[in-house]
C-alpha cells in the first residue's frame, strides 16, 4: 500500500519484546475517528478479532489505536491494507492529516517506567477511572492501576512528576515508590487511613442509631423531626464528606464511579428531607441518607482491615531492612536513617545485628544467616571481599562492609518490587471485568432514572418512586466486580512469597495453572548444583594438581556449575592460580583460554571435537564415567586431549517427591541437558523422569519448547544457568532456580528462592486455587448485580438495606480472597 496516496492514518511502529516472542506496535491516528466512540470502539473488536493482532488500544478522543502485533503472522503492510479496508467499511471519510492532541508528545523522550501509591481511591472503580483517564493522555503507553495494591505501573515518555500531577488532577494523590523507606512510609499511612475509616465509621453509627429509631417511631411530632436533621447532618457531611468531595471531583471531568452513586443516593435522600421538613410534609429520609453513609463506611472500614491482612507478606519482607545504619563519618561511627545512606559508606555491623543494605565487607570475619534470600538453613561465612545482603542476619563476628547499593537497586527492595508487580498486574480476564465496569455506573444512573419515572408512569407516589430510584443507585455496586480478580491476586501471590516463590506478574499466576508439560534442567536443578571432581583421569605430562591448577585458572571466570567444581578442587589442593587470557565461553559446549604457554580447552566432547581435538581413544572412558552419573568434561592443551574430568553432582533429596507431584497432578516431564546420554539417563531414572534429552544445546533447548508449544502444550521450564535462559524465555512459565545465574532469574517468570523444586507442584497447586477463588468471586459478583438490580427496581428493598447489601458484596469479596491464607 503507498501510504503517501492511500493511507487515512498516520503509523509510527516500535519493535520490542512481549511475552518473550518478537512483536511489533503500531499507533496510529485515524481522523475520522476522533470523538468518536461507537466507531472506535467498533474497529478495537474488529481487530481484535484478526488472529495475527494481540492486544488494540483504543482512545477515541485523539482518533488513535496503539495495536500490538505478530509480524510473522500478519505482515505491517497486511496490517495497513487491513487497517484501510476496515476504516472505509465503518463508513469514513479519509485525509492523512490530523490535528495536533492537546498534549504534545516528544518522540526523542526516553521510556520510562514509574510505579507510584495513589492515595484516595475508594473502590476498585476507582482503580478503572484513573487507569481510563491515564489512557487518555497521548505520552502514556501502558498504565495498570490496581485498588487492592493502591499502586499505578504506568510507562510513557513523560517526567514522574507529570504523571503524579495528572493523577492529582482527578482528586487523587500519588508519590514514587521505590525504596523500602518509602514502602514503609505507605504502610504507616495504610494504618493511618484504617484508623480513620474507623474513627468515621463508628461516630456515623453513633449518630445514626439514635436517627434511625426516631425515624421508625410513628407517630413523633415535629421538634423530633428537627433532631434528626440536627444528629444525621454531621454523618452526611463530616464522615460523607470524602465521597461527596471525590463525586464532585469526579464530575468536573465529565466522569463517575461508585462514589458518584453513593453521593446521588444519600445527597438526594438528605436534601429531599429538608426540603419535605421546611414545607412540613411528613416524608423524610434522613435515616435512611445516614443509613446510606454509614453502611459504605462500615464496608471500606472491613474492605481496608482485609487489605492490611493481605499485605502481610510485603510488610514481613519490608520489616526485615533495619530502619537505621551505623555508618563511619570522619573516622567518628554515627547513627542514621537507613534512607541517608550513601553509596560508598563503611558501615559497622555488630554479632546479632541486621545488615543495613547491601555491601562488600571489607574488614573483619563472621557467618551470615541468608536464608531469607537463598534458602539455605546453614550460615554462610564471609570474609573481606565477600557480598552481603541487606536485611541478613550478622552472626559471632563484627564486620566494617562498604555499602554497594541503597534505595530501590538493594536485594531485598527487588524481592519486594517482584511482589508488588505481581500483585499489581492485571489477569487476561480481569480485562473482559474493567470493560464492563466502564461502562457499569453510567448504566446504573440511567436505570435509576428509568425507574423513577416508570414508577412515576405506573402513578406510583413521588416518594415512593424516588426511593426506589435511589435503592438501584445504592444496590449496584461494581466494587465487588473490580476486586474479585486484584484481591485474589494479591494474596495468591503474598503466599507464594511467603512459601519462597517469587512471581514477576499475576498473568504468569493465571498462565501456571494450566501448565501440563514441565521441562527440567539437570545441573543445579534436579541437582543439588554442588558438583565435585571425583575422577581425574589424566595423560598429560603434568601432575594431577598442576593440571588441575591450569583448568581452575580458566574457569574461574566461568560461571558455569561444572567450571566452578574445578575451581572448587584447585583450591582443595591448595594449587596457585595463574592469569588466564582470551577467555571465551560457549554456553552449552565449554570454554577456551591462554593460560602461560598453554592453550587450553574444557568442555564437552562435542566443543572440543569443533576445535579440531581428536577423541576416539577417550570415548570408552568418557561412557564409563557416564554410566556412573558423572558428567566426563575434557581437559585439551595445545590442540590435544589429555584428560577428563569425572564430576559428579548429587541429585537433590526433595526431587523424586517434586517428579511424583508432577506427575500426581497429570504433569509430562522432560530432562533436557546439555550433559551425555548417559549421566542424564541414571539422574532421570534416580528421581523419575521417564524422557530424556542429552546434549542439548540452549538453542535446541528452545526448540523443544517451542515444538510442544505447536503441539497446543503448555509448558514450564526449570533452569538456574545462561544457557537454560532462551527457554526459560520462550516458556509459557520458567521457573528459576534462585541460587543460579542472574540471567537466569531476570528471564524467568518465577523464581524458587530457595532452590526447592517441589515449589514448582506448589506453584502450580497455588495458581489453580487462585483461579478458582477468581471464578468464585466474579460469579457471585455478577450473581449479586443480576438479582439485586432488578428487586431494588421493583421497590422490594428500602434504601438503607440496598446500602448495607453493597456494603457487604466487596468485603465478602475479600474475606473469600483471604481463605488463600488457610492453604
Amino acid at each position: 500500500m503507498d501510504n503517501s496516496t492511500r493511507s487515512p492514518i498516520t503509523p509510527t511502529f516500535q519493535h520490542f519484546d512481549l511475552a518473550h516472542n518478537l512483536r511489533r506496535r503500531v499507533r496510529v491516528v485515524a481522523p475520522s475517528l476522533r470523538k468518536d466512540l461507537e466507531r472506535t470502539y467498533a474497529a478495537e473488536i474488529l481487530l481484535r478479532k484478526h488472529k495475527g493482532v494481540r492486544h488494540v488500544r483504543s482512545v477515541s478522543d485523539l482518533g488513535s489505536l496503539a495495536i500490538e502485533f505478530d509480524p510473522a503472522t500478519l505482515p505491517k503492510d497486511n496490517l495497513l491494507r487491513l487497517l484501510d479496508r476496515l476504516i472505509e467499511n465503518l463508513g469514513h471519510s479519509r485525509s492523512r492529516t490530523s490535528a495536533a492532541p492537546a498534549v504534545e508528545v516528544d518522540p526523542d523522550a526516553p521510556l520510562c517506567e514509574y510505579t507510584l501509591i495513589v492515595d484516595g481511591m475508594t473502590c476498585a472503580s476507582c482503580a478503572l477511572l484513573i487507569e481510563m483517564l491515564l489512557h487518555r493522555d497521548p505520552r502514556i503507553d501502558q498504565a495498570a492501576v490496581n485498588y487492592a495494591t493502591e499502586t499505578a505501573a504506568v510507562r510513557g515518555r513523560l517526567t514522574k512528576d507529570a504523571v503524579v500531577d495528572l493523577i492529582g488532577r482527578w482528586g487523587y494523590s500519588a508519590q514514587p515508590l521505590g525504596s523500602l523507606a518509602q514502602r514503609k512510609l505507605q504502610l504507616v499511612k495504610e494504618e493511618q487511613r484504617l484508623a480513620a475509616a474507623r474513627r468515621r465509621f463508628v461516630w456515623s453509627a453513633i449518630l445514626t442509631v439514635p436517627a434511625t429509631i426516631i425515624g421508625m417511631s410513628m407517630p413523633h411530632r415535629g421538634l423530633l423531626h428537627w433532631v434528626e436533621l440536627v444528629l444525621t447532618a454531621p454523618v452526611v457531611f463530616w464522615a460523607g464528606r470524602p465521597l461527596f468531595s471525590k463525586a464532585w471531583a469526579l464530575a468536573k471531568h465529565r466522569s463517575a464511579n461508585m462514589d458518584t452513586l453513593v453521593a446521588l443516593g444519600a445527597g438526594s435522600a438528605f436534601l429531599y428531607s429538608v426540603v419535605t421538613l421546611l414545607l412540613r410534609r411528613r416524608e423524610l429520609y434522613f435515616e435512611a441518607a445516614a443509613g446510606i453513609i454509614t453502611f459504605v463506611l462500615m464496608g471500606r472500614y472491613l474492605e481496608e482491615k482485609a487489605r492490611g491482612r493481605a499485605h502481610q507478606a510485603i510488610r514481613s519482607l519490608i520489616d526485615m531492612q533495619p530502619v537505621t545504619a551505623n555508618v563511619l563519618r570522619d573516622g567518628v561511627e554515627i547513627t542514621v536513617p537507613i534512607e541517608e545512606v550513601q553509596l560508598g559508606e563503611i558501615m559497622m555491623v555488630r554479632p546479632g545485628e541486621r545488615i543495613p543494605t547491601d555491601g562488600e565487607v571489607i574488614e573483619g570475619l563472621s557467618t551470615v544467616d541468608e536464608s531469607m534470600v537463598t534458602g539455605e538453613s546453614l550460615p554462610v561465612v564471609k570474609e573481606p571481599g565477600q557480598p552481603v545482603i541487606g536485611g541478613c542476619v550478622n552472626g559471632n563476628g563484627a564486620m566494617k562492609i562498604r555499602v554497594t547499593a541503597v534505595g530501590a537497586d538493594t536485594v531485598l527492595a527487588g524481592i519486594v518490587h517482584m511482589v508488588d508487580h505481581a500483585q499489581a498486574t492485571k489477569l487476561p480476564i480481569q480485562k473482559t471485568v474493567d470493560r464492563v465496569s466502564a461502562v457499569f455506573v453510567p448504566s446504573v444512573m440511567g436505570l435509576s432514572g428509568a425507574t423513577l419515572l416508570g414508577w412515576l408512569a405506573v402513578g406510583a407516589a413521588p416518594t415512593r418512586a424516588f426511593s426506589n430510584a435511589v435503592a438501584v443507585l445504592l444496590i449496584a455496586c461494581p466494587c465487588a466486580l473490580g476486586l474479585a480478580t486484584p484481591a485474589a491476586i494479591m494474596v495468591g501471590t503474598g503466599q507464594a512469597a511467603r512459601r519462597g516463590i517469587f512471581i514477576r506478574n499475576g498473568e504468569t499466576l493465571e498462565t501456571a495453572s494450566h501448565l501440563n508439560v514441565v521441562i527440567f534442567d539437570k545441573t543445579g536443578t534436579i541437582t543439588e548444583g554442588k558438583p565435585q571432581v571425583v575422577d581425574v583421569i589424566n595423560q598429560s605430562r603434568l601432575s594431577d594438581p598442576d593440571l588441575i591448577a591450569l583448568a581452575a585458572s580458566a574457569e574461574v571466570n566461568s560461571e558455569h556449575f561444572l567450571g566452578q567444581a574445578v575451581v572448587a578442587r584447585a583450591r582443595e589442593l591448595g594449587a596457585a592460580l595463574h592469569e588466564a587470557k582470551n577467555f571465551i565461553s560457549v554456553p552449552g559446549r565449554g570454554i577456551s583460554a591462554r593460560v602461560g604457554r598453554y592453550d587450553l580447552l574444557l568442555g564437552n566432547a562435542a566443543w572440543l571435537t569443533d576445535q579440531g581435538v581428536p577423541l576416539e581413544s577417550w570415548e570408552s572412558v568418557a561412557a564409563s564415567l557416564a554410566g556412573e552419573g558423572k558428567t566426563p568434561v575434557y581437559c585439551g592443551l595445545n590442540g590435544h586431549a589429555v584428560a577428563i574430568f569425572g564430576i559428579a553432582d548429587r541429585p537433590r533429596d526433595n526431587a523424586p517427591q517434586a517428579l511424583a507431584q508432577l506427575h500426581r497432578m497429570g504433569v509430562r516431564t522432560l530432562l533436557v541437558t546439555g550433559d551425555v546420554p548417559a549421566a542424564a539417563n541414571y539422574v532421570a531414572g534416580w528421581v523419575g523422569i521417564d524422557e530424556v534429552i542429552a546434549q542439548a544445546r540452549p538453542e535446541r533447548k528452545l526448540e523443544i519448547v517451542r515444538e510442544l508449544q505447536s503441539q497446543g502444550a503448555r509448558v514450564g521450564m526449570i533452569g538456574d544457568g545462561i544457557n537454560d535462559a532462551p527457554a526459560l524465555a520462550a516458556a509459557d512459565v520458567g521457573f528459576a532456580i534462585g541460587s543460579g545465574t542472574d540471567i537466569a532469574m531476570e528471564t524467568a517468570d518465577m523464581t524458587l528462592v530457595q532452590g526447592d523444586i517441589t515449589k514448582v507442584a506448589e506453584a502450580m497447586s497455588l495458581s489453580r486455587d487462585t483461579l478458582r477463588i477468581i471464578h468464585q468471586n466474579l460469579f457471585w459478583a455478577f450473581a449479586y448485580n443480576t438479582v439485586a438490580i432488578p428487586v431494588a427496581a421493583l421497590g422490594k428493598l428500602s434504601p438503607m438495606i440496598a446500602s448495607a447489601a453493597m456494603a457487604f458484596s466487596s468485603v465478602s469479596v475479600v474475606l473469600n480472597s483471604l481463605r488463600l491464607q488457610r492453604r
